[in-house]
């Protein structure tokens, strides 16, 4: 039987705003789940970290650093894939049961940003690749043209929405030929070098640690925290939200992490152009490597920024946002290399890896996945409730933040003086901590410390429950 794409009449489609996802509308399985974090998870980013795991570590060390860390990494976004499936809704409404609802407009706030940002880094990457292959092929690069190109099908992408995306496109051709275009990058790498010889050598040593490593993998998949519930919502249920999301997300993880360890270290270059079109024999395929790879990239920032923004502005129009939002990381990509910035990009682990803490402290264990959807809409929160606004949440929060911070500042040299001055000159602590506790990694420790102290202060015995604030949905 062939297969066909039929898409959707727009006109007559609901725009899925912040209200939950009716349950005849949830109608992805654990293979659209899989096409769809497969295809995000197969990036060329997640190359670029295999490349900082060696030589530091040796080749089995690496490769160890990269199945734990995609484990851990993919064991949460499975985990907030689950609440997103069993309520229905996406992710920065969640954020109203344990924040408040003005309290998620700083989750809100946060997560648009780095929506946008990372959007732009994903048009930036596409137009860079592109314009070094037409230049190349045509003799001129014309970088602004595949800027508007990429980011005007990105945009319509997220116009047409994830559930038709992800069935009609994702799941029927997307993910085959992403794997098959994967499959061969790893044949021609291993026949155009084998197993470089670098890698047989005894580590190194120096940074990364091997669980300083395991943290910039576990960064790989957290990265879309923010996001996941926005997709997962339209799952049909629990168990293939959660088995999809972890099964296509850590395929890509450790494929494209170990691909990223083998091959580039092997021509000298952490140029990603230089070695898809000079270091292996792909010719014009690399322009194909990029459409699938990173398209889909900006559509899932671009989509789930205006969800972010709809938390906020519940009536403004999702298609309108989409569109905003689009032309808006278009114009970025045009005037900014964010590649310049992606260090700093990265430093968005240690906000919602811990902000994740408590959402899970908050849905699994005190409210133990019974959360009426019916809180979300009205001023919901726990303990110390202030104006729409938990004020505990948010201060563990900042705790989750700092304590990551401590351990692993990254790599951003005023952001790594700033925590300096507060950890060591101010506070008289070592720092960073993960140089003094070298198998200390940053982000379970933040996740673990967020969960667990708000569970403890914002825990309530069965059958005594807290003063309500006015207004407040106990």
């Amino acid at each position: 039987m062939a297969l066909a794409i039929r898409w959707p009449n727009l006109t007559a489609a609901p725009e899925w705003g912040i209200e939950p996802v009716p349950p005849e509308s949830r109608t992805l399985g654990a293979l659209d789940n899989a096409a769809l974090w497969g295809n995000l998870g197969f990036s060329l980013l997640l190359m670029v970290t295999g490349t900082l795991l060696v030589p530091a570590l040796g080749l089995g060390q690496a490769f160890l650093a990269i199945l734990i860390g995609a484990v851990i990494g993919n064991m949460l976004l499975a985990a907030a894939a689950v609440i997103g499936a069993e309520t229905g809704v996406p992710t920065m409404v969640l954020y109203r049961a344990p924040l408040g609802i003005r309290g998620s407009y700083l989750a809100s706030l946060a997560t648009l940003v780095r929506n946008v940002a990372w959007g732009t880094l994903a048009l930036v990457l596409i137009a860079e690749v592109a314009a070094t292959l037409s230049e190349r092929g045509l003799g001129w690069g014309a970088r602004p043209i595949w800027v508007l190109i990429f980011g005007a099908l990105g945009t319509g992408m997220a116009v047409i929405g994830p559930h038709t995306i992800v069935r009609q496109w994702f799941r029927k051709f997307a993910l085959w030929f992403v794997v098959l275009v994967a499959a061969v990058i790893a044949l021609s790498g291993f026949m155009e070098f084998g197993i470089p010889a670098m890698l047989q050598r005894a580590p190194a040593g120096g940074w990364p640690s091997f669980w300083q490593a395991v943290d910039l993998v576990v960064a790989l998949p957290v990265a879309w925290l923010p996001l996941v519930a926005d997709y997962s919502r339209f799952s049909r249920s629990a168990r293939s939200a959660f088995w999809g999301t972890f099964t296509g997300s850590f395929v890509a993880t450790v494929w494209f992490c170990a691909l990223g360890v083998l091959y580039l270290p092997a021509v000298n270059s952490q140029d990603l152009v230089g070695w898809l079109i000079g270091g292996m024999p792909l010719g014009l395929m690399a322009l194909i490597i990029v459409l699938m790879l990173e398209s889909d990239g900006a559509f899932a920032n671009v989509y789930s920024a205006s969800v972010s923004v709809q938390n906020v502005a519940p009536q403004a129009s999702q298609r309108g946002l989409v569109v905003a939002v689009g032309v808006a990381s278009i114009a970025l990509a045009l005037a900014v290399n964010l590649l310049q910035y992606e260090n700093v990009l990265l430093l968005t682990g240690s906000l919602f890896v811990p902000l994740f803490g408590i959402l899970a402290a908050d849905y699994f264990l005190l409210r133990g996945r019974r959360l009426e959807t019916a809180a979300l809409y009205q001023n919901g929160g726990r303990f110390w409730y202030q104006d729409g606004v938990n004020v505990t949440a948010l201060v563990v929060w900042g705790v989750g933040f700092l304590l990551y911070n401590w351990i692993s500042p990254g790599t951003v040299d005023w952001w790594v003086n700033a925590m300096d001055w507060l950890f060591h000159g101010l506070l008289r602590l070592p720092f960073p901590l993960g140089e003094e506790v070298t198998w200390l990694g940053a982000s379970i420790p933040a996740f673990l410390a967020t969960f667990l102290l708000y569970a403890l202060v914002a825990w309530r015995p069965t059958g005594q429950p807290q003063a309500k604030a006015e207004g407040e949905v106990v």
